[in-house]
């Protein structure tokens, strides 16, 4: 009997610790099974915003519980950026970022209060935006290499807005600037609606700005778009040149949107959230409404998207060190 006793006791244990060794496993297996929060470091109705609702509610219906959208704007997208690396590693706080916290910002300010590659764990590049090259009507220009020759011919004297200082607009015209060897005035606004008023009027002269906003002028012909600003055409207008084919090889910039999760966030409900994330983006009805945004839909792995951001944070340093541009 003493010895069944103690086969017994060993079975139990046995079987005790098989469970506790199977909870992690169970536990994922179970995400999510709360509410999960999408930050967005921005305002409502923006690019940012629409991308992180379309794929929100898709989450929604794949999984059975609500994605919150959390819009915490401020500092160029860092504090929203901020708040995110700074929650729980459990899978149910993400952040749908930029390249302004994730590209440009680490080199442009002099403290941030997170590290854009060691407080975060890459989950999916969403979609690329181009940034569209345009001009004033008014401007004797009709394409790229016309603006570079005019802008020599009277350095200084054109004055390009963007949406803030450290906006992808304002670095995109920086890298340009220096591609070009051009001399421009820039002009920070809060935000594109300013910059898109004072085009339109002649205030300015021209932008480099994201695309979406100014279509309905582009259409109208207030604005008049000469190139785009990523290394292929967009499919929202086929028609218009990349910068690079219309006489800057090599240049090639946007904004881009991505997914990621704070650093520590188990790998198996990363790689979740990545696997649907793509598999979302690859639907006929997503990627149109991308399109309507003049997005290009992506869906990568969480290692590809790391080592993105890790590129494009090298890029910016780059530009910005050149550019000789820093904020507080």
């Amino acid at each position: 009997m003493n010895s069944l006793f103690k086969f017994a006791r060993l079975l139990s244990a046995a079987g005790a610790f098989a469970a506790i060794a199977a909870q992690p496993a169970i536990a994922a297996d179970a995400y999510p099974s709360r509410p999960i929060h999408i930050v967005v470091a921005y305002t409502p109705a923006g690019t940012t915003d629409i991308l992180a609702r379309i794929v929100g509610q898709k989450l929604t219906d794949a999984w059975g519980q609500a994605v919150i959208i959390e819009n915490k704007p401020g500092a160029n997208g860092n504090i929203g950026t901020e708040y995110a690396a700074k929650a729980a590693p459990d899978g149910y706080t993400l952040l749908m970022t930029t390249a302004a916290p994730h590209g440009i910002n680490p080199s442009l300010y002099r403290k941030l209060g997170f590290d854009a590659v060691k407080d975060f764990a890459g989950i999916s590049l969403v979609a690329t935006v181009p940034n569209a090259l345009m001009v004033n009507p008014s401007l004797p220009v009709k394409n790229v290499k016309e603006l570079i020759a005019y802008a020599k011919a009277n350095p200084g004297k054109l004055s390009f807005g963007s949406p803030g200082n450290g906006s992808t607009g304002h670095m995109s015209m920086e890298l340009f600037k220096s591609m070009t060897g051009t001399d421009l005035v820039h002009i920070p606004y809060k935000g594109n609606a300013g910059v898109m008023t004072d085009l339109v009027a002649g205030q300015i002269q021209l932008t480099l700005d994201n695309l979406t906003p100014y279509m309905a002028q582009v259409k109208s012909g207030k604005i008049r778009l000469l190139a785009v600003t990523t290394a292929k055409r967009s499919r929202a207008v086929p028609d218009v040149p990349t910068i690079a084919e219309a006489g800057v090889p090599g240049y090639e910039t946007g904004a881009w949107f991505g997914l990621v999760a704070p650093a520590k966030t188990p790998k198996d409900i990363v790689e979740k959230l990545s696997a649907e994330t793509a598999r979302i983006l690859r639907l006929p009805d997503v990627s149109q409404k991308l399109l309507e945004q003049s997005a290009e839909p992506v869906g990568n792995t969480p290692q590809q998207f790391d080592a993105f951001i890790k590129s494009e944070i090298s890029k910016w340093a780059k530009v910005i060190k050149d550019a000789k541009v820093e904020l507080e």
